[in-house]
């Protein structure tokens, strides 16, 4: 590859990289303030993380939603009018006047965020396949992984001269520059002949096509379920690190945010190495990586711990995350470049519908208390072991009997 096409191949990278992390933005951002939410409203700490929840179920049917538009209307259009209506669903959930339209709009603000996540992966599958797939990917996850180590650390920023509603003013603004991005710097990268028919059976029959998949749903389900267990993490730390060991909203955000760092750790090495170690070794060390630190956390939950301990394990937990994302995205979508937008969007909304059931129960024991977060680590990174056992390396097996 010539110096010239690396310029150009990172350049997307970024671009797209720029898009997927207004997920992260948009679930991160606010954590902060979930005390203060709490407060000014005069609510529950359950209500609030329900307006998580809200924004996570969004994201992952979204997805659903915007793969199969991208598949039959092309990748930019639907970028646009998502990044649009994004913008208008900031601007009402800063302005909410209760704690039942703050949720209601922050779903609305999933849905349409759920477009960068989705088709930013789509673009990648139809310029890229292999190994060349896995390293683009892996660059996307590097500017994208920094979404979670920068989104708390602003909105502790903003919370330190304004109020809450500044973090959702802040995410319209956000919109803004990513629609004048989409209009101006982002080319269409699946040309008519190649896009679906615009038919909803079809859709669904493409859906059912990619169930049917064992090995792709093996991937998607270790994918998701891990990552479901970082919405966990997401939706129970603020409380933790706060309420039970006393972090300020500052301490927290730098605590929250050096997770980035380890997922931008475990992505960016399997990246690098993916010519001399194959995607699924990596995936199956990640696996391994995340119950050992998962039952660690368990058992400085149940001790109670001194914070450090807390957080040496969450962040080897969240960088196994970065492992096995990066690994099980290209082995799931290799097969699937005639409806990318579609398998990209069942990768993508898994996690998300997990990751909203998962996120209430981390708090079902009260706020002073870390064992349910540990519980929930725990049977996520085993149940992902046994996906990936039962139906990934169960399918290879009889593949090669046969």
């Amino acid at each position: 590859m010539t110096n010239k096409n690396k310029q150009q191949v990172t350049r997307l990278a970024l671009l797209l990289g720029l898009f997927s992390t207004l997920g992260p933005f948009t679930i991160d951002m606010y954590l902060p303030a979930f005390p203060e939410i709490v407060m000014q409203f005069g609510t529950t700490a359950s209500l609030v993380q329900l307006s998580l929840t809200a924004c996570l179920l969004g994201l992952g049917i979204g997805q659903l939603v915007m793969g199969s538009l991208s598949d039959v209307y092309g990748r930019r259009n639907p970028l646009l009018i998502s990044m649009a209506i994004y913008v208008v669903a900031s601007l009402a959930c800063a302005f909410s006047p209760n704690i039942g339209i703050l949720i209601a709009f922050r779903f609305v603000q999933g849905f349409v965020a759920s477009a960068g996540i989705v088709i930013s992966r789509a673009i990648a599958r139809d310029l890229f396949s292999g190994h060349e797939l896995t390293k683009f990917f892996s660059l996307l996850l590097l500017v994208g992984n920094l979404g979670p180590l920068v989104a708390p650390v602003t909105g502790s920023g903003i919370l330190s001269f304004t109020t809450w509603i500044g973090v959702f003013l802040a995410l319209g603004l956000l919109g803004i520059y990513l629609l004048t991005m989409t209009k101006w710097s982002l080319k269409e990268t699946l040309p008519a002949d190649r896009r679906r028919p615009s038919n909803f059976v079809q859709q669904l029959r493409n859906y059912g096509s990619l169930f049917r998949d064992r090995q792709f749903v093996g991937y998607m389900l270790a994918q998701g379920i891990m990552i479901a267990g970082v919405f966990a993490y997401v939706s129970g730390t603020p409380f933790i690190y706060q309420n039970i060991y006393g972090a300020s909203p500052t301490v927290f955000a730098l605590l929250f945010g050096s997770n980035g760092i380890s997922l931008i750790i475990g992505s960016q090495l399997v990246g690098r190495m993916s010519h001399r170690v194959s995607e699924h070794a990596f995936l199956l060390f990640g696996l391994c990586l995340a119950c050992l630190a998962s039952v660690t956390v368990l058992v400085v939950a149940i001790v109670h711990g001194p914070l450090f301990a807390l957080v040496i394990p969450l962040f080897f937990f969240v960088a196994a995350i970065g492992i096995t994302s990066t690994a099980a995205f290209p082995l799931a979508m290799e097969s699937q470049g005639h409806m990318a937008g579609s398998a990209a969007a069942l990768l993508g909304v898994i996690p998300f519908l997990l990751g909203a059931v998962v996120s209430p129960l981390v708090g079902i024991a009260g706020e002073d208390t870390a064992v349910p977060l540990g519980v929930i680590i725990l049977g996520t990174s085993a149940a992902a072991m046994l996906a990936y056992f039962f139906l990934v390396r169960s399918s290879a097996r009889e593949a090669s009997i046969s």
